[in-house]
């Protein structure tokens, strides 16, 4: 009983206490506009500040005329070349791209069939996490938040590393290339431990094998009768692919940055931009689209009835259905505009698989859901922001396809997004030079101090 009232009087005292800040801690929008600052780091036309340069990716979503921004087709590179021809030419040759593509986002062209198979043979040898580390850092301190998980495993491996400060290229690159093998095992012990602890499930651990690219590894990890198909294996490699990396300003790239800025080492910036991403704002949307998309599911009858799934899609912009926060999940990015080449690739690969798995109808009423909502989001909000479906849209519903579990939706894209963090992170440590330090312009209130017994 006595603790039942602590705990009441505790809550009471949180809401004085946030009661006290609101009234004493007040910015307002206005005010941001008379100082001229970009919120956000963002221009009045929504286009980021610029914050530095690189080499490692090109986003592209808008064309700048007269000063107007003009929506135009999304494209992606990746050290200049189109994201679209590197899926292209993997198809083609009928063969996994992640680790192609990490090569590529660390050391600028494309590698020679020598060197892909090297970074296949380092991704495998650095897999195994170190010894005990599982036991000691995992098992013994389950989660139920797998991103999480992964942010505090990372920073735990600094204590395993005999020589973690060290900022030297060669040593970052070792870091690198140990960090890229290891997420997927992270992810999946962190899994497991938290099916058997939280969920009451059994959970297993499978060997590695040699001859697995890393998409192939986390399906081996993840089915407990470690078979699947090699189409689905293809299928969760362009998924990795197309997450590996989208430019220096996301915001979890953009942490990288900064927090490698300060010289600090490889395991805190990383931990860092797994926490970024867990956010729903990043990484966090294709677990919000989930959600979303399973009410409108519950909610909408007929899921051919146009009308009738417009009218919710306007719900949920009213704020009258959905997590109440009035945002399409999936739809409309900070740079794309007319498409988001990565939903346009991974609809058109999902459309096969879906009908095999019997998701056919399921997928056409995400691809419902992305017709009508830009014309619904402008209705509701009269905005005429040009808005289209997002990666997080479709790889929800991709994952789910592949069987990979709801708790690995955000995880999936750390595993793949750490490629990307390390190129920046090298690129910053060799090129940028300066520690980054925006300004913030004081509104002091202009009291005194005053003795304590004089305060009211």
């Amino acid at each position: 009983m006595r603790r039942l009232n602590n705990e009441s009087e505790t809550s009471t005292t949180i809401q004085e206490l946030c009661q006290e800040y609101r009234e004493n801690n007040v910015i307002t929008k206005e005010e941001y506009q008379r100082h001229r600052v970009k919120r956000g780091l963002r221009n009045d036309d929504g286009t980021g500040v610029m914050a530095g340069l690189t080499h490692v990716c090109n986003v592209h979503g808008y064309l700048i005329a007269d000063g107007d921004k003009i929506p135009d087709k999304g494209r992606l590179t990746y050290r200049g070349i189109d994201i679209e021809d590197i899926v292209a030419g993997c198809e083609a040759e009928d063969r996994f791209g992640f680790e192609e593509v990490a090569w590529l986002l660390i050391f600028g062209k494309l590698p020679n069939r020598r060197q892909f198979d090297r970074m296949c043979k380092l991704l495998y040898d650095n897999r195994e996490l170190p010894e005990y580390f599982p036991e000691d850092m995992i098992i013994k301190a389950p989660s139920k938040n797998i991103m999480n998980k992964l942010a505090r495993s990372v920073l735990a491996l600094y204590s395993y590393d005999d020589d973690p400060d060290d900022q030297s290229l060669e040593n970052n690159m070792r870091q690198s290339i140990s960090l890229i093998a290891r997420m997927p095992s992270i992810m999946s012990y962190a899994y497991q431990v938290k099916r058997r602890h939280f969920d009451k499930e059994s959970m297993f651990f499978h060997p590695y094998e040699p001859g697995h690219c890393t998409a192939e590894a986390i399906l081996n990890a993840l089915r407990p009768d470690r078979k699947f198909t090699r189409e689905e294996a293809k299928l969760l490699d362009l998924c990795m692919v197309l997450h590996a990396e989208h430019g220096g300003g996301n915001n979890s790239t953009f942490t990288t940055r900064v927090l490698t800025s300060a010289g600090t080492d490889i395991y805190s910036a990383i931990a860092a931009a797994v926490g970024s991403l867990k956010g729903y704002k990043h990484g966090g949307a294709n677990h919000r689209v989930r959600l979303m998309m399973g009410e409108l599911m519950d909610q909408v009858s007929h899921w051919d009835d146009e009308e009738e799934v417009e009218r919710y899609l306007e719900k949920i912009l009213r704020k009258e259905a959905g997590d109440g926060s009035g945002l399409l999940y999936g739809m409309g990015h900070a740079i794309y505009t007319v498409s988001d080449p990565r939903a346009v690739i991974l609809r058109t690969k999902a459309a096969a698989l879906a009908e095999e798995k019997g998701y056919g109808e399921k997928l056409r009423l995400y691809e419902t859901v992305e017709r009508l909502a830009p014309a619904a989001f402008q209705r509701v909000t009269g905005n005429s922001k040009v808005i289209s479906a997002n990666v997080d849209f479709y790889s929800g519903l991709i994952y789910e396809m592949l069987g990979i579990p709801e708790d690995l939706f955000t995880p999936m894209f750390a595993v793949s997004r750490i490629a990307g963090w390390c190129a920046h992170r090298i690129e910053e440590l060799t090129t940028g030079g300066r520690i980054m330090r925006p300004a913030y312009r004081a509104l002091p209130v202009g009291q005194r101090y005053l003795p304590l017994d004089q305060r009211e």
